[in-house]
């Protein structure tokens, strides 16, 4: 039995590895300097803690959409963290604001806890 292709097979496979790790190398190094700023300043803090928090959102959405459970819960904690330095930063909200607040995460985790439902029961009724 001839497995010469094999060695070509595994030859170009660890050259392929070699190159993703470049490219995530180069992605790291790139993207340091945007995770190494310094903190911005009060007055555009708002809107910076609304556009991480939307992008943080958004991200996990996509890790929701693609079964990556994990990620999610991991995005979840970060935009937690975040909320929780951007409203440090803030004044009070009044009562109301906080009732909508809570009103609109309620919403957002039964939307969240229906998809999964949802999902649960796709893969439940897949034939073996």
């Amino acid at each position: 039995m001839d497995f010469a292709w094999h060695g070509g097979l595994l030859r170009w496979m660890r050259r392929e590895l070699r190159m993703e790790r470049w490219f995530l190398g180069m992605a790291l190094a790139l993207a340091a300097p945007a995770f190494a700023q310094a903190a911005e300043p009060a007055e555009g803090a708002a809107s910076s803690c609304e556009a991480e928090e939307a992008a943080l959102e958004h991200d996990m959405d996509l890790a929701r959409s693609r079964g990556q459970m994990l990620r999610r819960r991991q995005l979840a904690e970060n935009l937690d963290a975040l909320r929780a330095r951007c409203r440090a930063s803030e004044p009070p909200q009044s009562r109301a604001a906080r009732i909508d607040k809570l009103e609109h995460d309620v919403r957002a985790l039964r939307a969240e806890l229906e998809h999964a439902e949802a999902q649960l029961r796709e893969l439940k009724n897949e034939r073996p």
